[in-house]
């Protein structure tokens, strides 16, 4: 039976209502007002395991960045065009909710002009972010925050149902983090549309990746505390039309993304692509290459390997590469790109693991490259397909049930 704490709720706006169960969780619940800044945090500091802080209706007008480091808690809004927190007034360059507690939902909002990142999770176990909507209102911008809902350093992650738009690196970002599923999403308008990064054990499916500079993007790269990234599956994903000028800050790695790149691989292991349609995009369809910055990191290897590229439905794509070498590579081929290009790299000081590829939806384009980013070196050779190497399909993730249930 729920009963009301205190019978003060309607004439006393600010403050949060609790609502005790028998299980003794709790709601704590604000409404739109004056002081909706110190209600908010005051309400995420005061949750205890297993309450939900509730945020009414309406739209809230926020001038800091929020936070929320209790275990066991979920934050939840009226829906993702209904409750609204705006960073716009936002003073601090930080995330407007930043996440550091375990078993923690996020759900049923919306959070717009972030001066950092948007909705970001730092070391939590059993992390989830469902129907929400992270937006910049004034477009692709430079000045923009880096990511839109950005897990990093967690396990057990969930995104679900997540519409990201503007981020001026990566929508939908997961880096450093094992066991994640990304479904049922839409990223548009963001430099990269969906990132895994550095993380382990992925599965990204139903998911529409649209007017970004890149589709989605499957990296990993030196000098982190978590390095090594493999078991990526993508499947069932709308990667289409990808065509916004790059606008990552310059120096960023996502600046080097190529407009119009659908999907790109890039010194990750173990990542399968299939059943995916990949259509309208200007550069490539699929691209796989080696990282080709200075590191010094002696157990990193820079080189793509054991990726699958099967049974995918692939449009028109590379009609105007816009990658170095790729306009002369494109005229001397006809015009247009393959739809899958390899840099063809297999041989480096610091890879000491055999480089196989299997790639059948051809046409293939092995740039045949010595050494990761030497372009100028390209011996390009079309192929009907590519490699035929066994290479086992990673397992299922699998989140908590409690978890999982969430995203049913």
């Amino acid at each position: 039976m729920i009963r009301f704490a205190s019978t003060s709720f309607l004439g006393a706006l600010a403050a949060a209502t609790v609502l005790t169960t028998a299980a003794h969780a709790a709601t704590l619940t604000v409404t739109p007002g004056p002081d909706a800044q110190e209600r908010i945090q005051t309400a995420l500091l005061d949750a205890k395991p297993g309450d939900t802080v509730m945020i009414a209706a309406g739209r809230y007008e926020l001038a800091d960045g929020l936070s929320l480091d209790v275990d066991g808690v979920t934050v939840k809004g009226a829906g993702p065009d209904a409750t609204v927190l705006s960073f716009k007034g936002q003073k601090g360059a930080g995330e407007g909710l930043l996440i550091t507690s375990d078993r923690v939902t996020v759900r049923d909002l919306a959070v717009e002009d972030s001066r950092g990142d948007g909705v970001k999770s730092k070391g939590s176990d059993q992390i989830s972010f469902i129907n929400l909507r992270v937006e910049w209102m004034g477009g692709p911008k430079e000045s923009n925050g880096a990511y839109g809902v950005y897990p990093v350093s967690s396990t057990n992650v969930l995104i679900d149902r997540v519409l990201v738009r503007g981020a001026s690196d990566a929508g939908i970002y997961v880096g450093q983090s094992k066991n994640i599923i990304v479904k049922r999403s839409r990223a548009e308008f963001n430099v990269a549309g969906i990132e895994i990064e550095n993380s382990m054990n992925a599965d990204v499916f139903d998911n529409v990746s649209t007017r970004n500079t890149g589709g989605i993007l499957v990296f990993d790269l030196p000098n982190l505390p978590q390095m090594g990234g493999h078991s990526t599956r993508l499947f069932r994903n709308r990667v289409v039309q990808n065509d916004t000028p790059n606008f990552a800050p310059k120096g960023n790695i996502v600046a080097g993304v190529p407009v119009g790149t659908g999907i790109m691989v890039m010194a990750n292991r173990n990542v399968h692509i299939f059943d995916n349609d990949i259509d309208g995009n200007q550069s490539t369809a699929v691209m796989l290459v080696s990282f080709t910055q200075a590191f010094y990191d002696k157990t990193y290897n820079p080189l793509p390997r054991d990726v699958v590229v099967r049974d995918n439905r692939i449009g028109r794509n590379g009609w105007s590469p816009a990658f170095s070498g790729g306009p002369a590579i494109a005229q001397m081929l006809g015009g247009t790109i393959p739809p899958i290009m390899w840099d063809g790299v297999t041989e480096h000081a610091q890879n000491n693991e055999q480089v196989r590829v299997r790639l059948t939806d051809g046409p293939v384009l092995n740039l045949r490259l010595p050494g990761p980013g030497q372009v100028d070196k390209a011996r390009p050779e079309v192929l009907k397909t590519f490699g035929d190497a066994q290479i086992a399909e990673p397992a299922p993730v699998v989140l908590p049930k409690a978890q999982a249930d969430l995203g049913a």
